[in-house]
C-alpha cells in the first residue's frame, strides 16, 4: 500500500476544502432555440412583465436586448428582455 491514505482522484482545492464539481454553463443557447421556434412557426404567446403587465401577440422579431411582439389589430411593441418575467405560449 502507498503512503497515500487518499487514493480518490477527484480534484480538491488548495487546503483540503469540499470536492470541486463542474458548474453548470451560463448560457445553454436553448433562449434562443426557442424564440427561433416561436418565431417561425407564428405561435401565440403571452408575455407577463415584471409589473405583472401581460401582452399577447406573436414574437416578430428578437436580439440580446428585446423582443418584438406584433399584436393585431393593437400596436406591435418592443419589450426588452429585462423587463420580462416570463412568457408562455397562449392557447
Amino acid at each position: 500500500m502507498n503512503g497515500n491514505r487518499n487514493n480518490d482522484t477527484r480534484q480538491r482545492p488548495a487546503g483540503g476544502g469540499k470536492d470541486v464539481r463542474a458548474r453548470a454553463p451560463e448560457t445553454t443557447y436553448e433562449e434562443v432555440r426557442y424564440i427561433k421556434y416561436l418565431i417561425e412557426n407564428h405561435v401565440p404567446v403571452r408575455v407577463r412583465l415584471l409589473d405583472n403587465e401581460e401582452v399577447a401577440g406573436t414574437i416578430e422579431y428578437y436580439d440580446a436586448s428585446f423582443i418584438r411582439i406584433t399584436r393585431e389589430p393593437e400596436p406591435n411593441l418592443f419589450v426588452f428582455k429585462h423587463e420580462i418575467k416570463y412568457l408562455y405560449e397562449a392557447e
